[in-house]
């Protein structure tokens, strides 16, 4: 603010200066003009004074150079304002969604030429998202977490878009294997989706969450957690399973007992290729009752410079308009 004071004043002292320029050079102007015997003497002028249309004349004149004189001063002060950047300030309470979705993927190899349709379906669920928090773990024989929940969608995208093409891999190791195969088997569905539950932070906050949990559930080796036991912790943990299944209705057991897991906590199952699935999730997720967060309170400083610029702007021309007409 200092240094917009500063401004101001220099920007009153410029525009001080100029008008005090135009006077002086007007008046040596008409000076010249005098002693260059342009004007006549004229004998008992005193009678001339007490003339009513000279008096008028006088008075119109005097009115002339007070408004000159006034609004130089207006506009010399609103020059000012407009240097010194007018702001205003907007206090601002962000409010969040209180919905956290967490993505959870199988990447084991069974799951390989279908997780680019899964990565697809959901960059499609971020359409329908507005506030809520997402996060992404995947897993084969053990998790690993790729973000944590955001609501940086763009953050969200560019990292489902990398993890898309890392699929096209020709290394021993692709990109999106690394970290998954730290144990035993593959597709640990157990441990996995209780790694997609401890995934949500803010325990004390009431909030609603998700897990969209994409697998095949073709379980190869031991897992710490089985399946029923991870969605009997997710249900504890009001963690609701909506699961997304690339083989629903080709073996009906492991369809059957995905829809179980999922249904436990409170959710559903879907197949990967239904038309419906994406809007069917969506509308679900948010069917789960969501309180809205206030955040703290922000101050958001604006210019303002409009209304003091066209002011300005009428100001120097009702003042050159004025100085024009005296000048006649």
């Amino acid at each position: 603010m200092a240094l917009a004071n500063v401004w101001m004043l220099i920007a009153a002292v410029a525009v001080v200066l100029v008008a005090l320029g135009v006077g002086v050079v007007v008046g040596l102007r008409r000076g010249g003009r005098a002693r260059g015997g342009d004007t006549a003497r004229i004998a008992r002028a005193e009678r001339l004074r007490t003339l009513p249309a000279f008096r008028r004349a006088l008075a119109r004149r005097a009115l002339a150079l007070s408004g000159i004189l006034a609004l130089g001063a207006v506009t010399t002060i609103v020059a000012g304002v407009v240097a010194a950047r007018p702001m205003s300030a907007q206090t601002i309470h962000p409010v969040n969604t209180s919905r956290d979705i967490m993505l959870c993927l199988d990447v084991s190899g069974s799951m390989t030429e279908v997780d680019v349709e899964v990565l697809t379906v959901f960059d499609e669920l971020l359409d329908g998202f507005e506030g809520e928090r997402i996060g992404l773990t995947i897993f084969n024989s053990s998790p690993v977490q790729i973000f944590p929940l955001t609501d940086d969608y763009d953050f969200i995208r560019e990292h489902l878009a990398s993890m898309t093409q890392s699929f096209d891999y020709v290394d021993e190791v692709p990109e999106h294997w690394v970290g998954t195969l730290n144990g035993d088997g593959a597709s640990l569905i157990g441990d996995g989706l209780a790694a997609c539950t401890m995934g949500f932070d803010r325990p004390d906050d009431e909030r609603s969450r998700s897990v969209i949990f994409a697998t095949d559930n073709e379980v190869n080796g031991a897992s710490i957690v089985t399946l029923e036991e991870a969605a009997a912790y997710a249900a504890a943990k009001d963690v609701r399973v909506f699961a997304l299944n690339p083989v629903q209705g080709k073996d009906a057991d492991v369809s059957a007992e995905l829809a179980a897991a999922a249904e436990a906590t409170g959710g559903a199952a879907f197949g990967l290729r239904d038309t419906t699935t994406v809007s069917d999730i969506v509308t679900q997720v948010q069917e789960q009752e969501a309180t809205a967060l206030r955040g703290e309170a922000q101050v958001v400083w604006t210019d303002t410079p409009n209304l003091w610029i066209a002011l300005l702007s009428v100001g120097v021309l009702a003042f050159v308009v004025v100085l024009w007409r005296v000048r006649l």
